[in-house]
This record gives structure tokens, sequence and C-alpha cells, in this order.
């Protein structure tokens, strides 16, 4: 027999034991994941993308002040 994880084990016994989990996990996809896309909102969305910097995990470092003057 292969290797079957503990969280492999827990799902497979909980679906087992519930067997209406299933058809809930089914309906709740269906709520946010299988939808008809709108191609045109897609597109609008590609156009208005502003690229993105490559430290985007820490904010921007002040120009310095110009001490001339």
């Amino acid at each position: 027999m292969a290797y079957e994880s503990e969280a492999t084990r827990f799902l497979r016994d909980l679906h087992d034991q519930h067997p209406e989990l299933r058809e809930l996990r089914a309906r709740n996809r269906a709520t946010w994941w299988d939808r008809p896309q709108d191609l045109e909102t897609l597109r609008e969305r590609e156009a208005a993308k502003v690229p993105q910097g490559a430290y985007v995990y820490f904010a921007r470092p002040a120009p310095p002040a110009d001490t001339q003057g």
C-alpha cells in the first residue's frame, strides 16, 4: 500500500461519514468558480493593469531632499 497522509485519511473519513459534504462542496464551488466569463470585462481589467515595482513588500524610499539652496 502506498503512503497516505493524515490529512488525506482525515478528509476521506470525513466524506465517508458525511456524504452530503460532497454535494455541498460542488454547489459552493459553483458559487465562486464555475461561472461564465465576460471577455469585455477581462479586456478592460488587462488594459487597466499598472506595472508592479520590484520590491512590492517594502515602501519606496522618499526621494532625497534638495539640500542646496
